[in-house]
């Protein structure tokens, strides 16, 4: 039998979930209203009247060249979400469907990979990137963010083919279709709502990442995460201007966040993440 939910608990309920959202969304929105005083009035305090200046904007794309870092942002995103998925989509079937008994460790060792602080690594990552050429370059950045966010990947998309019947993949076989084309063919036409989701919140975390993208670059590579990163400087700390940066790098994704939502939501509530 189905619980019966009151009108007042409803409400109740409603209120408690606006009073969360606004929470999590407040940091978003008072970056903002920062972004549109004058640094005086940045540093007088918090106040949530803005002068309505775009100054600050105007400043970030003049003084500062935000398309470089904008499209490095697009690039290493989409160049990281590519290839995670390149290399996650047949390890997750593997896993999925012809799993052994390491299996299971497999994918807590690969998880646990995650809770390793990124300074503790730092040292051996430099100095590879280093003798290897790849310090301050698009394709090291591609591979450092595809490597962080492939165990989160390879684990979503083994959660969410786990819930796909393994007898449609047999009749595949059955019917003459080899491993490559079951996969392609099969697997992934079925997967897509799992796979969109993986892709869009892989491309969220590769977006976000502060700490390697500014380790690793200066200037040819930099991405957005950097750009705001250097109005931190000797000078001082540039609130408005740095509210300004922060609107402008958040403005894409989350407007990508927003159209997407439907389909993030249909996927991860369809058994990628449980």
């Amino acid at each position: 039998m189905a619980r019966t939910v009151t009108t007042q608990s409803k409400i109740a309920w409603t209120i408690l979930a606006w009073i969360v959202a606004l929470l999590i969304f407040f940091p978003i929105l008072y970056a903002f209203i920062t972004s549109l005083k004058t640094e005086t009035e940045a540093i007088d305090g918090f106040s949530l009247i803005p002068s309505g200046t775009f100054e600050n904007y105007v400043t970030v794309q003049t003084q500062r060249d935000y398309l470089k870092p904008f499209m490095n942002s697009v690039i290493l995103s989409l160049g990281s979400t590519v290839l995670a998925l390149i290399f996650a989509i047949p390890a997750a079937w593997a896993m999925a469907f012809a799993p052994t008994r390491r299996t299971k460790d497999v994918l807590m060792w690969m998880l646990s990979t995650k809770m390793m602080p990124a300074v503790a690594v730092l040292l051996p990552i430099f100095i590879l990137f280093r003798n290897f050429g790849l310090l301050d370059t698009r394709i090291g950045l591609t591979i450092m963010l595809t490597l962080i966010n492939l165990p989160i990947v390879v684990w979503m998309l083994y959660t969410y083919f786990r819930e796909i019947p393994g007898e449609i993949l047999e009749a595949a076989r059955m019917d003459g279709a080899n491993l490559w084309k079951e996969i392609v063919y099969v697997l992934t036409p079925m997967a897509v709502p799992g796979i969109a989701s993986t892709l869009l919140l892989n491309i969220i975390l590769a977006w976000n990442e502060a700490f390697w993208t500014i380790q690793l670059s200066t200037t040819n590579a930099a991405p957005l995460t950097a750009f705001i990163a250097s109005f931190s400087s000797p000078q001082g700390l540039f609130w408005a201007k740095l509210s300004a940066a922060s609107t402008m790098a958040i403005a894409p994704i989350l407007i990508l966040g927003w159209f997407s939502q439907k389909q993030l939501v249909r996927g991860l509530t369809f058994g990628a993440v449980k």
